[in-house]
């Protein structure tokens, strides 16, 4: 089959597209998926350049190209261990299950569906979880085995390429929701709101019922407004001269950066900062008598809550969400979608189809 292998940590050079790869073997439990598309993530880029290695501080698309040459790789997966190359890629995974494995229905076989992207074993721990094209290959191929229990059947009219930009980026945005409890009536400051996560974030905001102020580049504010904002300002705007201190009760963060400690003081007292990403830059500075004086809670983010994406299927299902493509590549040119990926000019999400 066709496939993109991630051949070790670094520049574009480390993406190499091959027609020569084994078809995956459905196992026990499994299902392959002809892939119809798959979307592109930072986590992508991220894991390649090492960017997840504590030895780098800056932001994510500060080696975007040629990577982090200083990093250490022995840390430099997103679990804080070295990832196993190659790797096939591709958290966001849409498709057709064409074969099944032991155990699994062969009235399976034919069902479109979208993929959930944190696996876990049944009984496992909370945070016991592997990551779609990070532990084990992902959807930058034309097929992808994946646990029948983590593919989720989907009833839509929408296209493949528009359901491959929900999985990720969107369950992502609904976890941080869920885990911050946001209820109807609530402020809700949503930073990168231009982003994959971002944008998700606003839409499953207001769904939620909350008042939305979402934080993006100049020229992309009318496209976020597009979204359902409330309001939306410049990301260099001064939150607390435009609000004050303590007006929002949560705070939706994928980017991190020198503003961290501003958003803070934007919290009531009791309020919520739900964190995951930093693509602005992972080291921030704050006063942590903000933290302990406002009783204040940091939540950090990644592995999926159990639930969050049998919901998210049923609010795609319900079009309770809308999909957000801004650009569409073969998967032969990889290395164009992440360099469009790179320049953040998109709103939404980039997508591949093999």
């Amino acid at each position: 089959m066709k496939a993109v292998l991630m051949t070790g940590n670094g520049g574009f050079d480390r993406l190499v597209y091959r027609d020569d790869i084994p078809v995956p073997v459905p196992g026990a439990g499994d299902v392959l998926i002809r892939v119809g598309a798959a979307g592109v993530n930072n986590t992508d880029i991220n894991t390649r350049t090492a960017w997840y290695s504590k030895s780098v501080t800056q932001a994510t698309g500060a080696g975007g190209d040629d990577g982090f040459a200083a990093a250490r790789t022995e840390d430099s997966g997103w679990t804080g261990a070295l990832p196993q190359f190659p790797r096939i890629q591709g958290a966001d995974v849409c498709g057709v299950i064409v074969e099944v494995g032991a155990g699994v229905r062969a009235d399976r076989i034919g069902e479109r569906v979208i993929v959930e992207p944190v696996f876990r074993d049944p009984g496992a721990g909370q945070f016991d979880a592997t990551y779609l094209g990070s532990e084990v290959d992902g959807g930058f191929a034309e097929f992808c085995r994946v646990p029948s229990r983590h593919a989720y059947t989907i009833n839509s009219a929408l296209t493949d390429i528009e359901l491959a930009s929900f999985p990720c980026a969107y369950s992502a945005a609904e976890n941080m929701l869920a885990r911050a409890a946001v209820v109807a009536g609530e402020q809700v400051l949503v930073c990168g709101a231009s982003g994959g996560v971002g944008s998700a974030a606003v839409q499953l905001a207001k769904r939620r019922g909350a008042i939305v102020t979402a934080i993006a580049a100049a020229d992309k504010l009318s496209a976020v407004a597009a979204c359902g904002a409330d309001r939306v300002i410049s990301r260099d705007t001064d939150i607390l001269a435009q609000f004050g201190a303590e007006h929002f009760h949560v705070v939706i963060d994928s980017v991190g950066g020198d503003q961290f400690g501003d958003r803070l003081d934007g919290l009531k007292r009791g309020g919520r900062y739900a964190v995951a990403g930093a693509i602005a830059g992972p080291i921030v500075s704050f006063d942590l008598r903000t933290l302990y004086l406002k009783d204040l809670r940091l939540i950090g983010c990644t592995v999926l809550d159990h639930g969050v994406f049998a919901n998210l299927v049923r609010y795609i299902e319900a079009g309770e969400v809308m999909p957000l493509v801004s650009g569409v590549f073969p998967l032969s040119e990889i290395v164009a979608a992440q360099t469009a990926f790179l320049t953040k000019q998109h709103v939404g999400k980039i997508v591949l189809v093999p």
